[in-house]
């Protein structure tokens, strides 16, 4: 028997979790048809998502038919909570995306597709909703194939003369074959799908369960099962609490085989010390394997590769988490661009803080910062329908009525060239010196950390610890306290004392490297403020486009050439999203209603008002006293602050980088 992965994709409305429950239903697996709007559906299991009628938490069911087992993740389809369907994808075989007959392919949809295309997932389509009123499937299906791929081709009905010259033409092997026989083998149209080449379309109505059958018949017939080694591996998709409070850690097993009891281990990043080894890694048992369906588990001893299950028991582990021969995935292309302060009315603000980093926990994006200075909660979040979510789960779970301040843009700062940076900490009985190379890296990038120490100039141990003290925190700029970026920091040289040296010191030490290295850098000039930009896809009717590029031009933003049918222009291009975040509604305005805008996050780049951004927010690092640039030396017994630019003056090693002069 087959065991498939599947995920089910959409943009919100488009019909998913109805399609879900139409393909439960179809192979037995509920007696009873659940709607959305009913609040019964078998896969939104959280009171929220019954009473919002949308999905926030990607879910598995598992439909079983005589040759095939499908483990269904059916992913949030707002925008909002786009994060959680991209970490699903690293762990899905096959997709099957959802499109609306009403309404075509929207601009999330888009979003998804390219996800798809970067993780690589082959995707079947289901068109659904053709039973509405203009639901045309011969426009549908052109739509498909311009906007998407030529390898969308109609399944729905048995495969025909013209469909199958059609398939043949996707590829060479598929046209030899047929040629010769005037059929293309299932066995080569497997291995097309599998290649992304291929797309088998459906059309149907999930909610008449129309065309569902066929859809069952033909991804049985034309998904195969991946091969998997015997060397164990997983990848973590997501991190979850259930009702008992228990941690739970969902995964995908990718090779071997899990068992209960089994000890796991990973890169540990918080430093935790009851479960952090010498090797820098954590060790934890895996207490519980639970497979769920639904909001039904059973608890099992061992689960095969190409299994999803959750683990109970792990403390250390994150989404995008690679366990055994899995690496760790890279950052989300989807990221939060704006940054809300909590604002906790009656309620104890570090209860707050705990129940926010134990969600944090769970969706590592919300990037949850206590600022002490300010004694305020700060966190990152996608758009107002996720803070409305954060609102409730607070006072769902926890008890907690909270509210959040107005959104604001969340800025990141980086640095023009390579810099050294000093840090000495050296209070009366403490001792530790850390040189750091600070260098830029390419635009997207994001942080990386090295060591060109020797160990006979500093022991392994404190090597490895600064290198967990680069890591351990959200490191900031100088120009507007922001976090840095696109920079690799590199462990030069430092000095530990035989009898003096804790491992505290070194963080202070670290940490002071790395702010005096940054105002090294603002001194001559060389940091950058970046702000992130959507890339936009404008849809206006024809006679409004020189409203739209002038409106673009306006925001600082930059489109290439119209294209369009006549009728409607597509303007496609970047923009800040300061200037972009409230645009739809002008479109809305301007168009009455017949433009159309989709965004989506496309990196930072630098800021296109960085002086007026900074003069605003007006940033003083030497006052940020929890990330100063100074240092501390001692002389007579006693230890005394150092200015960050005196620093070089006391400082005991010499300069270690060849760009800097001692």
């Amino acid at each position: 028997m087959k065991r498939i992965v599947a995920g089910i994709l959409a943009h919100v409305d488009a019909g998913k979790t109805t399609l879900s429950e139409a393909l439960l239903y179809a192979t037995g697996q509920v007696r009873k048809l659940g709607r959305v709007d009913h609040g019964d559906a078998f896969l939104d299991t959280d009171a929220m998502e019954r009473q919002r009628g949308i999905t926030i938490f990607t879910e598995p069911a598992v439909i079983a038919t005589p040759d095939l087992t499908i483990t269904l993740l059916d992913t949030p389809g707002h925008v909002d909570f786009s994060a959680e369907t991209e970490r699903t994808l690293a762990v899905l075989d096959y997709a099957i995306l959802v499109i609306s007959g009403a309404d075509g392919i929207q601009g999330h949809t888009e979003t998804l597709w390219r996800l798809l295309n970067r993780y690589q997932v082959p995707t079947f389509v289901f068109v659904n909703k053709m039973d509405s009123p203009g639901a045309d499937k011969t426009q549908l299906l052109a739509q498909l194939k311009k906007r998407f791929s030529d390898g969308c081709v109609d399944f729905t009905e048995p495969i025909d003369g013209e469909r199958m010259e059609e398939i043949a033409m996707q590829n060479e092997t598929a046209m030899d074959a047929y040629l010769d026989t005037e059929t293309v083998p299932d066995e080569t149209i497997r291995a097309m799908i599998a290649r992304r080449e291929l797309f088998p379309c459906y059309f149907g109505s999930a909610l008449k369960m129309d065309g569902i059958e066929q859809f069952v018949a033909g991804f049985e017939r034309f998904a195969q099962e991946p091969q998997y080694n015997g060397e164990f591996g997983a990848r973590i998709y997501k991190v979850s609490h259930d009702a008992q409070g228990n941690r739970l850690t969902w995964l995908k097993v990718t090779g071997g085989e899990l068992k209960a009891k089994m000890m796991l281990s990973g890169t540990a990043h918080a430093g935790d010390a009851d479960v952090v080894a010498e090797d820098g890694q954590w060790h934890e048992k895996a207490d519980q394997v639970r497979v769920y369906s639904g909001a039904k588990s059973t608890t099992v001893d061992t689960v095969p590769a190409g299994t999803i299950c959750a683990v109970t028991g792990l403390t250390q582990t994150f989404p995008g988490e690679g366990l055994g021969m899995e690496r760790d995935a890279g950052s989300p292309v989807l990221q939060p661009v704006l940054t809300y302060t909590l604002e906790p009315g009656e309620c104890d603000i570090h209860k707050c803080l705990v129940a926010l980093r134990e969600l944090e926990d769970e969706d590592p994006l919300l990037h949850v910062v206590w600022q002490s200075r300010l004694e305020e909660v700060h966190l990152q979040l996608m758009g107002a329908v996720q803070l409305e979510i954060i609102q409730q789960i607070m006072h769902d779970r926890f008890g907690l009525d909270v509210t959040f301040g107005p959104g604001s843009i969340l800025y990141k700062e980086t640095i023009a060239a390579p810099v050294e940076g000093i840090g000495h900490f050296e209070p009366l009985r403490h001792y530790a010196e850390t040189h750091v190379l600070l260098e830029p890296l390419p635009q997207g990038s994001g942080m990386a950390y090295a060591t060109v120490c020797s160990e006979d100039v500093l022991d392994r141990n404190w090597q490895r610890l600064i290198m967990q003290h680069f890591q351990e925190r959200e490191h900031l700029g100088v120009l507007t306290g922001s976090p840095i970026t696109d920079m690799r920091i590199t462990l030069l040289t430092g000095r530990a004392h035989l009898k003096h040296t804790e491992g505290g010191d070194f963080r202070q030490a670290t940490y002071r490297a790395i702010r005096q290295g940054l105002m090294e850098a603002k001194k001559k000039g060389d940091c950058r403020l970046l702000e992130p930009w959507y890339g936009f896809r404008l849809e206006v009717p024809q006679d409004m486009v020189g409203h739209a590029m002038a409106d673009i031009q306006r925001m600082s933003g930059t489109f290439d050439t119209p294209t369009g049918d006549g009728e409607y222009m597509v303007l496609n291009g970047t923009a800040p999203v300061s200037e972009m975040r409230d645009y739809a509604m002008d479109v809305n305005a301007y168009t009455h209603g017949r433009g159309h805008l989709s965004c989506v996050f496309a990196g930072y780049q630098p800021c296109h008002n960085a002086d007026e951004v900074i003069e605003n927010m007006a940033y003083d690092p030497e006052s940020d006293l929890e990330n100063t640039p100074d240092s501390v030396f001692c002389a007579h017994g006693a230890g005394y602050p150092v200015k960050w630019y005196k620093v070089p003056e006391f400082m005991h090693l010499d300069y270690a980088w060849h760009g800097e002069e001692a």
